[in-house]
């Protein structure tokens, strides 16, 4: 606890701060340099205008009145923060050309910028269903070379800047990603609603190699990830960053680590998460670019309705050596993940919906000879829906465990490794799991093992409460090198309760 406080007091001192400065500094309304605000008629000269006189001057809140403010790329200038009144709306214009970028294009730019801010109860939308077609007109037609991310504007594209303030806005409708900060430090990101599901890769938050930072009390629907960490440079890491208190909903992943991850991830607290309606992994912990993660803290997680309640991966896509994964804590997590029709609420675009497969098993799965290190897992309690009692075609069996790809180069999804035989854990290439207090059941019947490790060191399960059993075995364990359970009571039904195979040795069944 003493370190978070020490976090906060550091991440919190420059941006409050930067709030000073803008409390005292003038008022610019962008009608008094000729915005019409009819939403018709184009606003960006007279909204730079009024950006441009702020900074001027040496800072300056920008104020959006009541209107909707029809624009193309504002630059946004250092000292300067947009504040959008209740019902201000700066609407994104549906002309893909008229964009300009940082790392992206984007409707607001900010590029080695200090003390900048968005805020207020206004709206800021991308138009994003517009601007996608015009996008996708223009590569037709040999304009621009696709219509793929690089070429559809974000909302916000703000890089290398230092004390950015977001906060109380909602953003809406983007055409790519709605906000993308990128090598930003000090940063905080408060009480911001995002409602984005007009096109694909519609990313709720991206943190891209960003250093202090705090997400704090935000509303995320997106039709991509829903609050992403990145790392795309292979000398900077993710780090100090603090996400708690936010709601989330997505099609893809909520909470998403990567799959940008060259430099890494290190030093993250996320806590207090509603995680509800997500169509892949709830918690995502991607590392395949050869970088490191370490030290994640993940605490008081709820998640309803998502289709894997966890996915920790190392992989090796695009790194000459796989990179590393330990010291990872995840504890007071309930998640429910029903047997639902894959995209039954789902918003994904029809031809990524095949994608969706419900009922996906939490996944720790490392490499060979690069296990994932040293995660703890604690009052932990999953509740599936049930496959059934009967393998179907494309189920991998427990005979044939060396069928379950290891999937080294791909993507990372959960999806990609299919049906494992386990319902609860599947672990693969680990070392040093500490597992207490965590109880698994179905809602149902499935035939599939409860927890199933392979390749793995020094597993501890300790009050492993396995209420729901299939025709398989409970726990199954194969090439385990040391395994404790303590406290561990298999269900009323169990045929078999622990099965060791291949090179299982040094197994201990302890009373409490």
């Amino acid at each position: 606890m003493k370190r978070i406080l020490l976090l906060l007091a550091v991440l919190l001192a420059p941006m409050a701060h930067a709030y000073a400065d803008s409390a005292v500094n003038e008022v610019y309304e962008v009608r008094q340099y000729g915005a019409v605000g009819d939403g018709k008629t184009l606003d960006t000269a007279a909204i730079q205008k009024a950006i441009n006189a702020a900074s001027a001057a040496g800072g300056g809140t920008v104020v959006f009145t009541p209107g909707t403010y029809l624009s193309s790329s504002l630059q946004i200038l250092s000292q300067v923060t947009l504040q959008l009144e209740k019902d201000a709306t700066l609407l994104g214009s549906p002309v893909r050309t008229w964009y300009q970028k940082a790392n992206f294009y984007a409707l607001l730019v900010a590029d080695e910028q200090m003390n900048v801010g968005i805020r207020g109860k206004g709206v800021i939308d991308g138009n994003g269903a517009l601007l996608a077609a015009d996008t996708r007109k223009l590569a037709n037609e040999g304009i621009l070379p696709d219509a793929k991310e690089g070429q559809r504007p974000l909302i916000i594209n703000f890089r290398k800047c230092k004390g950015v303030t977001v906060s109380g806005i909602t953003l809406r409708n983007s055409a790519m990603w709605v906000q993308d900060y990128r090598e930003c430090d000090d940063l905080l990101m408060e009480n911001i609603t995002v409602r984005s599901n007009v096109v694909q890769n519609n990313d709720g938050i991206d943190i891209t190699d960003c250093k202090r930072v705090v997400v704090r009390g935000c509303d995320i629907d997106s039709e991509d990830d829903g609050i992403c960490p990145k790392s795309s440079s292979p000398t900077k890491f993710c780090e100090d960053i603090l996400i708690e208190n936010c709601r989330v909903r997505s099609s893809c992943n909520a909470l998403k680590f990567g799959t940008a991850s060259k430099g890494g991830f290190k030093n993250i607290t996320v806590r207090n998460l509603e995680i509800y309606d997500t169509y892949q992994s709830a918690i995502a912990l991607e590392l395949v670019d050869g970088g490191a993660m370490e030290n994640i803290n993940i605490s008081n997680i709820k998640i309803s309705d998502c289709n894997n309640p966890l996915f920790i991966r190392l992989g090796n896509r695009n790194a000459g050596k796989p990179g590393t994964v330990q010291g990872i804590s995840i504890s007071d997590v309930t998640a429910v993940i029903p047997s639902r029709p894959p995209g039954a609420k789902c918003q994904y675009w029809d031809h990524w919906r095949h994608y969706m497969n419900s009922l996906t098993t939490a996944l720790i799965v490392g490499l060979p000879g690069h296990p994932i290190r040293n995660v703890k897992l604690r009052n932990i309690s999953f509740l599936y829906g049930g496959i059934g009692e009967a393998p179907q075609p494309k189920h991998i069996l427990l005979k044939d465990l060396k069928k379950v790809s290891e999937q080294t180069k791909e993507y990372p999804e959960a999806w990609r490794f299919g049906v494992v035989p386990a319902w609860g854990f599947y672990m693969r290439h680990v070392e040093g799991i500490e597992m207490e207090n965590v109880t698994l059941k179905v809602k149902g019947t499935d035939y599939r093992a409860a927890l199933l490790c392979d390749d793995a060191q020094n597993i501890s399960c300790k009050s492993l409460k396995v209420l729901s059993a299939g025709k398989e075995p409970v726990i199954v364990l194969h090439d385990v090198q040391g395994a404790a359970f303590r406290d561990t009571v298999a269900p009323a039904n169990t045929v078999e309760f622990i099965r060791k195979i291949g090179g299982t040795t040094q197994v201990q069944e302890l009373a409490k």
